[in-house]
């Protein structure tokens, strides 16, 4: 459930323009529940329907606040998160074998979790800080970042705005699809990790044998 109300998007787009749409991207992209896609599909809208905003515009808007604000999460999670992770990852089931068998497996990977986690709500506001944390390469990561955001932007932006209420109908089988598709690379991500510790252990078995 949506916590502002169509009417309340259209008057944050009214008073603060297209700053607001970048700002609150950017934001949410740094883990915070704010309601970007709305936001964006709202702008998308309102510039179809009034002319009074350029699609265009709004489109680099959504896209710049996404890769400015998944860039910040991504150092917030470098910086800091690792040493949270390690700290109080036990309470979790992140011990440090498997923290660091994440860490390599988000470097093969990452790039598609990052690119596919834009158009998926919870990943949208954990990707960039989960990267940074597992110490995915910087120049990866913004490969990623950037063609995710601009892809994001492009179809919550330009396609409400072509299609207008036919767009709400494709947008629920649209999510499902990139949910189907980020579901299975975590659950593939999961089997890996498990049979790289069985692996291991076996390996450190053989050894002290």
């Amino acid at each position: 459930m949506d916590l502002f109300s169509n009417q309340q998007l259209t008057d944050i787009l009214k008073d603060y323009g297209y700053p607001s749409i970048g700002v609150v991207i950017g934001l949410e992209s740094m883990g915070l529940p704010l309601p970007g896609e709305s936001l964006v599909i709202a702008a998308s809208l309102y510039a179809a329907a009034t002319g009074e905003m350029d699609i265009v515009l709004v489109v680099l808007a959504a896209a710049m606040g996404a890769i400015v604000g998944d860039n910040l999460g991504y150092l917030i999670g470098r910086s800091v998160g690792f040493r949270l992770l390690r700290r109080y990852g036990r309470y979790i089931l992140i011990t440090p074998e498997r923290l660091h068998i994440g860490q390599r497996l988000f470097r093969k990977h990452g790039g598609k979790v990052v690119f596919f986690g834009r158009f998926v709500a919870i990943l949208r506001t954990l990707a960039a800080l989960l990267a940074g944390a597992s110490r995915m390469p910087w120049w990866r990561f913004f490969l990623a970042n950037a063609s995710g955001g601009f892809v994001w932007a492009s179809v919550y932006g330009f396609g409400p705005w072509l299609l207008g209420d036919q767009f709400k109908k494709l947008q629920g089988p649209a999510a499902i699809g990139f949910g189907v598709a980020a579901v299975i690379g975590i659950v593939g991500s999961f089997v890996v990790v498990r049979w790289q510790e069985r692996r291991l252990a076996r390996s450190v078995s053989k050894r002290g044998a």
